[in-house]
Order: C-alpha cells, then sequence, then structure tokens
C-alpha cells in the first residue's frame, strides 16, 4: 500500500484544472444512446468515467479513445449479457439502472463494497411504477432491472440525491411515451440537473420543466459533438489553496456552462477571498478570511474543501442544507469532521452539515479518507495551514475525479512525497 505526505507551502501558480466528471458521464452515455457518431472532445478519463466508458460498451455502443477524445457510435443498443461492473461510481450506478429499464431482458449492476453501501431504493420505487421489474438487495446494489419500461408518469423523491431524477430523465427520451417526472420532497443537488436538461437538448431531445415537474418527449437522441468544460468541483481545491496560502489561477473555465459548482467563486468571496475572474481564467488570492453560513444543499462536493477553507476563518462557520452527503462516497459528514479534527481543527457534525469553530492554524496530523477522494484532496489542501505534515495512505484514490492531483498541486507550491507503508512484520 502507498502512502503521502503533504508539507504544505507557499502557493503561487497557474493550473488547468481537469474536466468536468458528471459532464463527462452525460455525455458518454447521451452519445451512446444516439443514433450515429458523436466526438466527446477533453472528456475526464477516470476510473469513474472509464466505468461509464464499460457499461456504455456492455450495451452495444462502440466507444473508442484518442488520449481525451472518445469517438462514440451510439443507437444500436441491447441489454448487456453479463453482469455490469460500475466500481465506485455512483452516477455510472443509478444512470445506467434507468438506462437498461427500457430493455425487456433482466440486467445486473453491481459494484465494489462502497458502492453497495449506496441506496438505490429511490430510483428502484419510480421504475416500478413504470412497470419495471426491480430486484436489489435491500435498495441496495447490486440491482436487476427488466422492462420494458414504455415511460409515462412517474414521481421520485428528491431529497437523497439528484442523479435518480437525471437518471429517469436521460432515460426518457429513449422509451415509447416519453415522460412527465414529477419530484416530491425538495430537489436535493438542483444544479445538476440544469446540467443534465442543458445536455439532453444538446443532444435533440425535447425537456422542458416547471417547478418540480419535467415533461420529456419520446424521440431518442441525435449525434452531437461536444467539448467537456472544466470542472469547478475540482477548481475548487487549488482556489482554496491560493485563499489560504498565497495566490492561484484556474484555467480553462466556462463561466457560461450552468455548473452548479460556480458557486466555489462566491463562496470564497463570502469569506473574505479576494477573487477576480476574467475570460475562462480565476484568480483567487489570500486575504483575512471570515467565518460564514452556506446552505451547501445545492453544491455538496463542495462540502469537504469549504470546510477546509473554514477550518481557519475568524470566529464561528455553519455549513448546513445537505443530508445527502450522509450517502456520498462515504458518510462526507462524519468523514469530513474526523478529517477538520485529526488535523487539529474544531469542528462538530450536524444530521445535515457541520459547525466550524475557526482556530488559529491546525496542527498536522494522519487522516483516514476512507477512499473518498473529495477527502483525501481536501485533506491535502489543509496542509497549507498546518504546523506540520499530513499524511495519508490511497493517494491514488483521487484519480476518481483529479487524475494527477499531487503532480498538479506541486505545479503551484504545494509539496507532498510519496511513502512506501510495507506490512507490520507478523513473526
Amino acid at each position: 500500500m502507498s502512502g503521502i505526505v503533504f508539507r504544505g507551502g507557499a502557493i503561487d501558480g497557474e493550473t488547468s484544472p481537469p474536466p468536468s466528471k458528471s459532464h463527462t458521464h452525460r455525455a458518454l452515455f447521451l452519445a451512446s444512446m444516439a443514433k450515429g457518431r458523436s466526438v466527446l472532445e477533453n472528456c475526464l478519463l477516470s476510473a469513474d468515467t472509464l466505468a461509464t466508458i464499460d457499461a456504455c460498451r456492455a450495451m452495444g455502443a462502440k466507444v473508442s479513445l484518442d488520449e481525451s477524445q472518445a469517438t462514440v457510435d451510439g443507437g444500436d443498443l441491447s441489454a448487456p449479457t453479463v453482469p455490469v461492473d460500475a466500481k465506485n461510481s455512483g452516477t455510472t450506478m443509478r444512470i445506467f439502472t434507468g438506462i437498461c429499464s427500457m430493455f425487456d431482458r433482466p440486467v445486473t449492476i453491481t459494484g465494489d463494497d462502497s458502492l453497495r453501501k449506496r441506496p438505490m431504493g429511490p430510483l428502484l420505487d419510480a421504475l416500478s411504477s413504470m412497470g419495471v421489474t426491480c430486484a436489489s438487495s435491500g435498495g441496495l446494489p447490486p440491482v436487476t432491472v427488466q422492462g420494458p419500461n414504455r415511460g409515462g408518469a412517474v414521481s421520485i423523491m428528491g431529497n437523497v440525491s439528484s442523479q435518480f431524477i437525471t437518471s429517469l430523465l436521460l432515460t426518457a427520451p429513449m422509451l415509447p411515451n416519453g415522460s412527465i417526472v414529477t419530484v416530491e420532497g425538495g430537489m436535493v443537488s438542483a444544479p445538476y440537473l440544469d446540467v443534465t436538461t442543458h445536455m439532453m437538448r444538446l443532444f435533440g431531445a425535447g425537456v422542458s420543466n416547471e417547478g418540480c415537474v419535467f415533461t420529456v418527449g419520446a424521440g431518442g437522441y441525435r449525434p452531437y459533438d461536444y467539448f467537456v468544460p472544466a470542472d469547478y468541483s475540482s477548481s475548487a481545491f487549488p482556489l482554496v489553496a491560493g485563499a489560504l496560502g498565497g495566490k492561484c489561477t484556474a484555467t480553462g473555465m466556462d463561466p457560461e456552462d450552468p455548473q452548479g459548482d460556480k458557486r466555489i467563486l462566491d463562496i470564497l468571496m463570502q469569506a473574505g477571498a479576494k477573487v477576480r475572474a476574467s475570460g475562462r481564467s480565476v484568480t483567487v488570492e489570500r486575504s483575512e478570511l471570515r467565518g460564514c453560513e452556506i446552505d451547501m444543499g445545492s453544491v455538496p462536493d463542495l462540502f469537504p474543501v469549504v470546510a477546509v477553507l473554514l477550518s481557519t476563518a475568524e470566529g464561528d462557520s455553519k455549513l448546513y442544507g445537505a443530508p445527502q452527503l450522509r450517502f456520498k462516497e462515504s458518510d462526507r459528514i462524519e468523514t469530513t469532521v474526523r478529517m477538520i479534527n485529526a488535523l487539529g481543527g474544531n469542528a462538530v457534525g450536524t444530521d445535515d452539515g457541520c459547525i466550524i469553530h475557526g482556530v488559529r492554524s491546525l496542527k498536522g496530523g494522519k487522516v483516514e479518507h476512507h477512499g473518498d477522494h473529495r477527502i483525501m484532496m481536501s485533506a491535502a489542501v489543509a496542509s497549507v495551514v498546518c504546523d506540520g505534515p499530513v499524511t495519508m495512505d490511497d493517494p491514488e484514490c483521487a484519480a476518481v475525479s483529479y487524475p494527477g492531483f499531487p503532480a498538479a498541486m506541486a505545479s503551484i507550491g504545494l509539496k507532498s512525497e510519496a511513502l512506501r507503508c510495507t506490512r507490520p512484520d507478523r513473526r
């Protein structure tokens, strides 16, 4: 097993965050359902999106890769004949489950130990109401679905994950009757649905919504050549490092894209950092940070790194509104609070977020990230305000969303070195 130690450093430089994982997942599935050839440029090729490529190939789409470009010949799809392994990718699991409901043969989708703990019940309940036969392990993966799903009206609870809704929406144009999807109980992570509907329209689908009701017409998708934008949730790590320890510029950003995680710029300004946006670049510079209250309901992926941002801010901070964090790659409320406290901070978990009592500086220490890429990267950024080093096992987990993360952060001044962890001698 490998490990890594981060030693902070003076942050100063420019970096280009990786392409959006969320957009890459959606583009691959959309192109696979569209009859014809689509060329997807600037794809994020990470562990999660490679799982999506495997899923697309399993149902008959032809996907060829040339560095970050994916050429997808889609449309002639059929039910996979063997179980599909989504590995650690919740997005793959959830979207693919909906898509496979259009087939008249059973399809099984499974994943790793972590993924098999993530809820699927709301999506399976919705599909069952559409006449789909669904089986699971008490609402958890592995799941088996068998259609055909003919579409029509469906209701789904929106207070657990927007991915369930995205799954129904992306599948709807492929169904004979389209769908009218009514979201009940509020919509967590709602900006991700803006991304979903925006991309569906690019690939030729007719989709509209009034409040919590989405209407999607039948008719399938048409091919579309798509450029995946840089990821604002990934940009948060170098930008927060700049706010804590110097100055950082992130390039390749698309200010017009409906990514909800663009809100990281507003959060940085609310906390007192200096933020300057110009074209496709954003620069963040250190300033005196202050505690604040932030509703994380629409941007849960930012929760761990925002907690780090505020861990040494003056006064108290409250992050709230995101109970869905309990059902991510880890219980992100618990793992974030443990991370902050393990490094010498003062954080207390709540049902939907946490309270942070700012301290002058963190001390450093060992962090258990439980394989959660966003916890691992947030702890690395925290080393900027630590008096001592931050050590962790399994730095490779960052590749889920940010391949080459240590090297990218080193380019702006964050010091790190690899450790080789050996098994203890049990003689």
